[in-house]
This record gives C-alpha cells, structure tokens and sequence, in this order.
C-alpha cells in the first residue's frame, strides 16, 4: 500500500453541512444530512471533544461550538440527560444515564478545560460537576464519564467531584486479569474497547495509583497487538470480538479507530514511550486506506468519512460520529507531528 501523505489541515466542511442552529444530525445520506432522524446528545458531546481540542476556531465553528454547548445543557435535567431530540425540537426520551450521559460529562470535561472562551469553560464546568454527582450502572458510561473528568482533574488538580468519578469509574471498570490470553474485564471485546484502557492510564495517573496504571498500559499493549494487521490497522468490528477471534473483521467503525488512537495518544503523553505514537500514526492511516480493504473512508470532496469499512467496500453514508472519529484522530495525528518536529525526529 502507498503511504499517506502528511496531515496538512483538518477539513470541517462535513460537519459544518451536518449541523444547523440546534445541534448536530446524527445520520446522514451519503454527504446530506437526514434530519428526518434529528439529532442525538452521543454525537453533540463527541462534538464538543473535537471543538474543545481544536487549536484555532474559525467564526463558523465558535459558533458550532456554543450551539452544542447549548444542546448539552437543554438535555441536562438534574444531573441526567435526554440523548435524542427530534427534528421538530421535541425529545424521544426521558433523561437518563445511558452512555450518552457519559459522553456528555466526557464533552463537558473537555471544554472545561480546554475552550478558548472563559465563559464557555465555565458554563461547562458547572454542569459538569451537576452530571458528575450521578453514578451510571453501565461500565462505558462510567469510562466516558472518567475520560471527562480526567480532563477537568488534569486542569484543576484539587477538583474533588471529578477526582471520586475517576476512582469510581476504575471500580466499575473492575479488575483486569492477570492472565495474559485475555487480560479484559468482560468476557467479550464490544465497542470502544480502548477508551476502557484510557480510562484506566488516565485513572492511574491523575489520582495517581501505579497498580491502575500498569493495568491500563497492560490491557491496551494487547488491544493493539490484537488489533493490528499485517501492519496496519484492524479494529474489533460492530460484532464485537470473543476469546479466539481476531483480524480481519467486518464491519469495521472509525468510532474504534478513534478510541485506540486516543488511547495511545494519552499512554504517550503519560510514558513518554514513542511506540504509542506509532499506533497513533497507524490510525490516521486506517482512515486514509492503509485498512483491510485498503480503501479510504475519508472522503476528500465532501470532508466526511464513511460509517464503516467492509471486505470489499466502504459505507455511503457519512453520519456525524464517523466524521468526527476522522477528525478526533487526524488532531491526534497532528499533534505527534507537531511532538516529533519538536524533537527533530521524523
């Protein structure tokens, strides 16, 4: 396969055209948005992530960023939060604690502390730290919601809420295996699998606790090992993984892609080992055609990305979570670049 070029720039076009002045479509058509499926809290605070790390907004994207910000805080009831909202402004749902309550808190954890507006980071702050009182009985809910503390604990050290959510998500989580066949807390891999083992070295550095720690690095080197093919690439699909099962997989999400790139990119940041960089690099490349398929899902005319990848093709659709899993992980990739500049190191 040829080598991808270098990142020059992130492309915003796609999730500019998903959006309007509530929120973010979740489904799309090929590029065009299908609004007859409204709008969903899931993809608003994967949104939020995205625009919290962005390094400068333009006028078009600020203002995306605060029409999220405002949808986060409309589906907020008591520290609870409705996930999907129709298109005629009414929610399908009643608020709960669902992984869209973890995502929201991991959004809101994101632009507290990294917003360029002081506002915005207080705002986001605040209702943060209502979300954060509440405790979901769902294992990923609790991994999303640490991935938000973790970042409101990194920027205010002493911060207490966001200190028990870390220590409470590593509880739920539960204890990882010694046994290295399948050193993973479920009996199968489902979905973001890597955004456990995120939780975990975020966890483990932050409260800190060095055992928690070796448990996040341990159980992500297999996620990596077990998710690379042949050179490249090779998540767990849709299916979900049991004991035994490995690459190739399909259907393969760029939501997965996302999460181990994430990962990485923070084993990283905590090590300072530059092997995790290289899965980072290895991530970016899935999405450009380095894959099983070896087929792009990044679409260069519209700036989406297809929802997933199979053996012989790639999706037509171009939802808001892919697209945004394609630009969570090109920042990731950027910023290694930016890191191996920095160094001198190629």
């Amino acid at each position: 396969m040829k080598p991808p070029g270098p990142v020059s720039g992130l492309d915003y076009r796609h999730l500019l055209r998903m959006s309007d002045d509530a929120g973010l479509f979740e489904h799309a058509c090929g590029p065009l948005p299908r609004r007859e499926h409204g709008y969903c809290l899931d993809d608003v605070a994967r949104g939020l992530v995205v625009l919290s790390r962005e390094r400068r907004l333009s006028p078009e994207l600020s203002r995306l960023q605060e029409i999220l910000l405002a949808f986060t805080a409309h589906a907020h009831e008591d520290g609870r939060f409705h996930n999907r909202l129709g298109y005629d402004r009414r929610w399908q749902d009643s608020p709960d604690l669902g992984d869209w309550w973890g995502r929201a808190l991991w959004g809101l954890g994101c632009t507290a502390a990294h917003a360029d507006r002081a506002w915005m980071r207080v705002a986001a702050r605040a209702l943060f730290d209502h979300g954060a009182r509440q405790r979901s009985a769902a294992p990923r809910a609790m991994v999303f919601a640490a991935l938000g503390a973790a970042e409101v604990l990194a920027r205010h050290p002493q911060d207490g809420p966001s200190r028990r959510l870390l220590d409470d998500a590593v509880r739920a989580i539960g204890p990882i295996p010694a046994w290295s066949g399948w050193p993973w807390p479920e009996p199968r891999l489902r979905y973001a699998n890597a955004a456990v083992a995120e939780a975990l070295i975020a966890a483990g550095s932050l409260l800190p606790d060095d055992d928690v720690l070796a448990d996040g690095l341990r159980v992500l080197e297999w996620l990596v090992y077990l998710q690379t093919h042949q050179g490249w690439v090779s998540v767990v699909p849709a299916g979900g993984w049991d004991p035994g099962q490995g690459p190739p997989g399909f259907d393969q999400q760029p939501i997965e892609v996302a999460a181990l790139a994430a990962a990485c990119a923070r084993a990283n940041a905590v090590t300072g080992d530059a092997r995790w960089a290289v899965t980072v690099r290895l991530a970016r490349d899935w999405f450009v055609g380095v894959n099983d398929a070896g087929i792009p899902l990044a679409d260069r005319t519209t700036g989406g990305c297809a929802d997933g990848l199979e053996a012989h093709g790639v999706s037509a659709n171009q939802g808001a979570e892919s697209t945004l899993a394609l630009l969570h992980t090109c920042q990731l990739e950027r910023h290694r670049m930016d890191m191996a500049a920095a160094a001198g190191v190629a």
